[in-house]
Formats: structure tokens, sequence, C-alpha cells
């Protein structure tokens, strides 16, 4: 029995990064598919980044959904290249640093997260849907 080669090796990942660069300079040597592809690729990143932000108060992968949508006008658009790398360089310094601190201080910095996005999704729940969360948790305090 054969063995397959693996979809993610380094030398498909190369020749996929090769026919990609070669399509998008070909796309751009049309002065017509040049503006279509900054139009394009701009909606689209547009697009990814403002479902990345509409989830950042909400769990799950929210900053991650907005670096995508940076990383997709990267293709087109310098500003979006440097601010993704500005971004990534920060993300991992502070990364590097919360996993050097202790223990105490780790769950402290987890608090202080939790806490932050409790108070942006009680905010959300309160200006968007009129529902008053710490009312009503005061209120339930008050009949126990």
């Amino acid at each position: 029995m054969t063995e397959r080669p693996d979809p993610a090796s380094p030398g498909r990942i190369a020749g996929l990064r090769r026919r990609v660069r070669m399509t998008l300079a070909l796309i751009r040597s049309n002065p017509t598919g040049r503006i279509a592809l900054k139009v394009g690729v701009g909606l689209l990143g547009a697009l990814i980044v403002l479902l990345g932000l509409a989830l950042i108060p909400l769990p799950g992968p929210g900053w991650l959904i907005v670096f995508a949508g940076l990383a997709v006008w990267g293709v087109e658009f310098h500003w979006a290249k440097r601010l993704l790398a500005f971004a990534r360089r920060h993300v991992h310094r502070w990364t590097r640093w919360a996993a050097r601190q202790t223990w105490p201080v780790r769950l402290a910095i987890a608090g202080v997260g939790l806490l932050l996005v409790a108070v942006v999704l009680a905010i959300s729940l309160k200006v968007g849907l009129g529902i008053d969360v710490i009312a009503s948790f005061l209120r339930y305090l008050a009949t126990t």
C-alpha cells in the first residue's frame, strides 16, 4: 500500500503559496483585475473584522477572527500588514510575560479578563436588548 503525502507538508504549502502569488500577480497585471481585487479584498476583510469585533464580548475567538480579517486585508493593503505585525509582536510579548508570572498572578489576570468580559456582556445586554442583568441579580438577592 502506498502512503499518501501529508497535505500540510512544507513542500505542498510552499507550492500553494507560490500558486497564490502567481494568481494574484496575474490578477494585478490587469487594471480592472487590480481594482476588483482591492474592492473584493477590502469588502471580505471588512466583513471578517466586523464579525470578529461583534464576537469580542462573547466567549470565543473574537480577536482571532479580527486578526484573520487583518490578514485578509494584508493581501492588498500595506497598512493592514504592518498593523498585523504590530499586533503579533505585542500579543507574543504579552503571552511571554504572562507565562513567566507565578500562578496567583495568572489567576488574577484571568479574573480581570473574566470580569472585563462580564462587564462588556452586561453593557451589551443593557444597551442592545434592554435587559438589566445587574438589577435582576440584585432583585434576586433581595428576595432570597
